[in-house]
């Protein structure tokens, strides 16, 4: 297992390609005050919610359109000066580090929403729009974008990350949702892949290359999605545990049986008690599944009665629902939280964050010995699961300045992820490899893959100026 802990010790070592002054200049004379050098502004687009510490960009350039973004990769390609996109910043695994230099290009200012195809159940949007952002300016067309990875993170973000999160056990990932991509590449040209219709064998399916590329193959600067019909009903529900044991088997009993249940996530009672003390909320600090139901009310009713079974038979009790939009929107901002509520609890720390996903049938195999792991290790952590998708995070919550800590967080890191990889899956269900899994995806995906993936980013990246020390070395 390649361990990724040494990672953080290489960082320093990776070397910072030169920026050329007439580089930079040429920047600032084709794009004026959307073009900035001052510290500050380069320190936030130079980290994210990573626990990595690496050097800001040299520059960063605000685009507002596809053009300006063109420009700035051309120049970039001319001066062979490596170039990151920005959404929002609420990435966990290093994506947005300047590990060898060069500039930043922030694309919130990206943020229309361009046309909205109600008929065929389509959007097109800049890559700044945020996923609240687009489910308002859709909600007045009966209409929903389901992917939910928790942070109001850009869509331009969640396509190249492959994004998914809790509604993903019902309606996929962004790899399923995304239709077509207008992206620029290396060379700055602007291609266009993919089109509205909902299949197509036209060629190598360039949409899905790009999704999930982090950044490494092009710049994304317009993305076309599926949207959903917002659901006669929804019904929310919690039901609290005397075990994780117990909680897990039902969720793998009701994926079994093939509830279409919308949203199934796992909150420990040690993670239960955090969203509490930050949200203010008084629910059972128990192991607890919070569980939402899309469809008809008649639907809705007969799924919560099945679930609501399965539960029982597995100790399940005291059965809470939320049935207004209010409720609702409670428990789940508390759940968004919860990476937000264990920082809190312990100020000053950092999470050291896991992503593993596995076959459902073997979620119980996996989670559970981590768990023993984690108690075992002496750190505080939180537990939190998209668990109707095999998908759960543990964030291990260190001091930064602590070493020890650190390692420990990594070597139950490398634990987890050995155990995922025993049982068929994967080091990374939705947060993308980054820095912090490069070594995982060679045990993973082994060193023929990753060879092919080093010469599909040769052959569309020769010079490695996109987003370079990311996904392989």
């Amino acid at each position: 297992m390649n361990a990724p802990a040494d990672i953080q010790h290489l960082l320093p070592q990776v070397a910072q390609r030169p920026v050329p002054e007439a580089f930079l200049a040429a920047l600032q004379q084709r794009f004026g005050t959307q073009c900035s050098t001052a510290l500050v502004v380069r320190e936030q687009h130079g980290r994210d919610e990573s626990v990595f510490s690496v050097p800001p960009p040299a520059a960063v350039v605000f685009a507002e359109s596809t053009l300006d973004v063109a420009d700035a990769v051309a120049l970039c390609a001319q001066h062979q000066v490596p170039v990151i996109p920005f959404g929002v910043g609420s990435s966990l695994e290093g994506h947005l580090l300047a590990v060898q230099g060069g500039i930043s290009i922030d694309l919130g200012r990206m943020n229309r929403v361009l046309s909205i195809n109600a008929e065929d159940l389509t959007v097109t949007v800049q890559p700044g729009v945020t996923r609240k952002a687009l489910n308002e300016a859709v909600k007045s067309e009966g209409l929903f974008f389901p992917i939910d990875p928790g942070a109001d993170a850009s869509l331009g973000g969640m396509t190249a990350t492959r994004a998914s999160g809790t509604n993903a056990v019902r309606y996929g990932t962004m790899r399923e949702n995304v239709l077509a991509l207008e992206v620029v590449t290396a060379r700055g040209e602007v291609i266009r892949t993919g089109t509205r219709a909902r299949k197509s064998s036209a060629g190598y399916d360039l949409t899905r290359l790009m999704v999930g590329s982090e950044g490494t193959l092009g710049v994304i600067t317009e993305i076309t999605l599926k949207l959903y019909p917002l659901p006669e009903a929804i019904s929310a529900a919690v039901c609290s545990f005397p075990s994780i044991e117990a909680a897990v088997h039902t969720v793998i009993q009701i994926i079994q049986l093939g509830v279409p249940i919308a949203r199934c996530e796992l909150i420990d009672a040690g993670t239960v008690r955090m969203v509490n003390a930050h949200s203010k909320l008084g629910l059972r600090e128990e192991h607890m599944l919070l569980m939402e139901f899309h469809g008809s009310p008649a639907s809705v009713k007969e799924q919560a009665e099945t679930v609501q079974e399965i539960a029982a038979d597995h100790g399940g009790n005291a059965f809470e629902w939320a049935t207004t939009p209010e409720e609702r929107t409670r428990l789940w901002t508390a759940r968004h939280n919860a990476y937000f509520a264990a920082i809190q609890s312990r100020p000053g720390c950092r999470a050291v964050s896991t992503d593993t996903c596995v076959p459902i049938s073997k979620l119980a195999d996996c989670l559970l010995d981590s768990v023993v792991e984690a108690d075992a290790s002496g750190l505080p952590y939180f537990l939190v699961g998209h668990v109707g998708d095999g998908n759960f995070h543990f964030g291990y919550l260190i001091d930064p300045d602590n070493a020890e800590e650190r390692r420990v967080a990594e070597d139950l890191n490398v634990k987890l992820v050995t155990r995922a990889l025993a049982l068929e899956g994967t080091c990374t269900g939705e947060h993308g490899v980054g820095l912090h899994k490069m070594g995982f995806l060679l045990d993973e995906a082994g060193a023929g893959a990753v060879d092919m993936m080093r010469a599909v980013k040769r052959a569309l990246d020769p010079d490695n100026i996109l987003n370079p020390g990311k996904i392989f070395s």
